[in-house]
């Protein structure tokens, strides 16, 4: 006897989730709440996705496998390799469209140490784009755009870090003068 179809869509639930995870935390969402925002019962949601963690962990490679999506257009667009690294790190850090900081980031900051995948998803993007910087600089550099003399490596990770912290400042509650600012020094040190 085959069991009842969904009457949901899984990936339209998971992108649900990568929002309410974002906009409360983990912590402060309840398997009720996750229920109610994703229109399914609290029986469908544990017997499609397992676990309120196992749904943390497909909302966050969800949230990555888009985010390195949109890192990837905006290194590979044409213009200046410069500008197309500040386009990029304004859009990480999600300046001028809203004010949640990452996602990622933010799951870290809340479960760091506390749960697995909450740890191990956003420290593989996190590799992810520090070498999507890197090989942008490798890129600069080859063209003569950028400065030579630079450890790319370093680089990257400067860049990587200057977006983390413009997302925490962000999620604190900066203006966007500031994140600009934050950003700006790390494309100057190019």
């Amino acid at each position: 006897m085959a069991g009842r179809p969904r009457l949901f869509d899984d990936q339209a639930a998971v992108d649900a989730a990568v929002e309410i995870f974002w906009r409360k935390g983990y912590a402060a969402t309840t398997p009720q709440e996750l229920a109610d925002e994703l229109s399914i019962g609290k029986g469908s949601l544990y017997n499609t996705f397992k676990s309120k963690a196992n749904l943390l962990s497909l909302a966050l490679h969800r949230y990555s496998d888009r985010k390195l999506q949109a890192l990837d257009d905006e290194l590979e667009a044409d213009g200046p390799v410069r500008d197309r690294i500040r386009s990029a790190l304004a859009m990480l850090a999600g300046i001028g469209v809203h004010r949640r900081g990452c996602f990622a980031v933010n799951s870290v900051v809340e479960l760091a140490g506390t749960d697995g995948d909450a740890t191990t998803v956003p420290q593989q993007l996190f590799d992810r784009i520090e070498q999507a910087f890197k090989d942008a600089i490798v890129r600069g550099q080859q063209s003569g755009e950028l400065a030579a003399d630079r450890d790319p490596a370093v680089e990257a990770s400067l860049l990587l870090s200057a977006v983390m912290g413009a997302s925490v400042l962000a999620r604190s509650g900066a203006d966007s003068e500031r994140l600009q600012r934050v950003l700006a020094g790390a494309v100057a040190s190019l």
